[in-house]
Parts: C-alpha cells; structure tokens; sequence
C-alpha cells in the first residue's frame, strides 16, 4: 500500500507540474512527511528525519517534473526568455544557500516554515490585485534588475530551503507582470529546474552530515526508493494532463490554484 500511494501522489504531482507549475513539492513533502511519520515514528533516525527526508527527495522529484514539463510547454510556445535568463541563474545560487540552511535546523523548524510560508502566499494572492484577475490587455513588464536579482537569491534560498521549486513564487511574480495563469505556470516549470539540481547535488553533498543510519536506499537525505516510485507516477500524471494546456480559463486557473495551495496548507497542519 505504501508503494501504490507513491505512484498514486506521483501522477497528481505530474498534473500539478504541468498545468500549475508545481515541480512536486506541495504534493511530495506533505506525503512523504506524513509517511514517515506514520511508518516509522518520531524516533528512529527516519523518524527524526522526516521533513529533511521529504524536501530532499521532493527536489530530486522535481529534477524529473521540471525537466519534462518544460519541454512540453516549450514545444506549445508558452515560454518566454527574457523572464528566464538571468532570474534562473540566481535563483540556482540562492539554492545552494537554502539546502546549507535546512541541514543546519530541525524539522519541526521547517514545518513551521512551510506552513507559515503557505499562509503567508495565499493570502497575498486574495488580498493584493494583480493575481485573481489578469491586468486587461495591458503589456506585460518585464522584470527589474534589482528584482531579478533579489528576487531570483530569495526564491532559490526559500524553495530549496522548504522543497517546494519556486512556483508558489514565480508563479505570482509573472502574474502581475501581466503574464496569462498559462504562461506564468509555464514558466515556473523553467525556473524550478535551478532550485531541483542545486537543491538535490548540496542535500547529497552534505551526506556525511546527516544523523543516523536512514537505510541503504538514502544518499543523503534523499530517498532514491520513494523517488523512482514518485517519478514513475508524475510520468503518468504528465500525460494525463498535457491535453489541458492553455485550455482552462484564466480566472479558474488562479482560483484553482489558490485552492491547491490551501488544500496543502491544511495537510501540513495535521499532525
């Protein structure tokens, strides 16, 4: 049963990289997190390791997700450079420096975070303008130095450090540069592709640091087990929802996206 739930939450974590931008993060980290806990208790070294476990084994999902959303959407047209390039090279450097991070504090600590970061963006997204409602026919900005730059080192360091690839992020940030729901998620799958490999190489890297046995499936924090399994059911999920792109209307694609972000929130608060 273990097994299939994996596969199972894979193909929704696939659908939710395609027509959300989501990389896997928001479907992978409550699972995984809640799996362990389950399956093993706060005690043993999974146990105690178990949002480590699931943020890190969710950017190495989402090395996978990104890379094949992308591609579909590239082939359908919904990518745009200038909003690629230079915001994806910072947002890989402050990756880095969110992976370091999250090996240096406590699950409970990045729980906290995760959640507080979810509540904290979904409000935002109801009470600001620029979200809910495209900007008319208005041309879309392009983005700032000093806002690619801070904005690129904040998003890695935060996605990495919760495992969540920057959407909820980029996502909002493209939107009220006047991008469509379609191409804004577009883009967040691009811009995940940072966060996915610096995040997974510095969580493998920083190996020797982790505290206790995890089993002979783990490099690192990474749980290679839960990430064949995870990516085998994104394949599908991707498949399934490619026939949806740009075919959802605007004004549903944000409030649908509002609602997923709400549904996790509620997941990580569950104990």
């Amino acid at each position: 049963m273990f097994y299939l739930w994996l596969v199972l939450f894979g193909c929704m974590s696939g659908i939710s990289a395609v027509l959300f931008g989501f990389g896997g993060g928001f479907v992978v980290v409550p699972l995984l997190y809640h799996m362990l806990l389950g399956g093993h208790g706060a005690d043993p070294a999974s146990g105690q390791s178990a949002m480590h476990i699931a943020v890190a084994t969710s950017t190495c999902v989402m090395i996978v997700n990104a890379g094949m959303a992308t591609g579909k959407h590239l082939r359908a047209g919904n990518l745009i450079r200038h909003y690629l390039w230079p915001l994806g090279a910072y947002i890989g450097l402050g990756a880095i420096a969110g992976a370091v991070l999250a090996t240096a504090v406590s699950g409970e600590v990045m729980r906290y975070a995760f959640v507080a970061y979810l509540a904290l963006t979904i409000a935002d997204c109801l009470l600001r303008r620029g979200f809910l409602q495209q900007a008319g026919t208005r041309v879309p900005r392009r983005l700032g130095p000093a806002q690619t730059l801070g904005g690129g080192l904040s998003i890695g360091a935060i996605a990495t450090f919760l495992g969540v690839g920057g959407s909820v992020m980029t996502v909002p940030l493209l939107r009220r540069c006047g991008l469509s729901m379609t191409l804004a998620t577009s883009m967040a799958n691009p811009l995940s592709l940072p966060v996915a490999l610096a995040g997974t190489l510095t969580y493998m890297a920083l190996a020797g640091f982790s505290q206790g046995d995890l089993g002979p499936w783990f490099i690192g924090y990474v749980d290679l087990l839960a990430f064949a399994l995870l990516t085998l059911g994104s394949l599908l999920g991707m498949r399934l929802a490619s026939p949806w792109i740009g075919r959802i209307p605007d004004r549903l694609h944000a409030r649908v996206y509002i609602g997923l972000l709400t549904l996790v929130l509620f997941s990580m608060l569950v104990r």
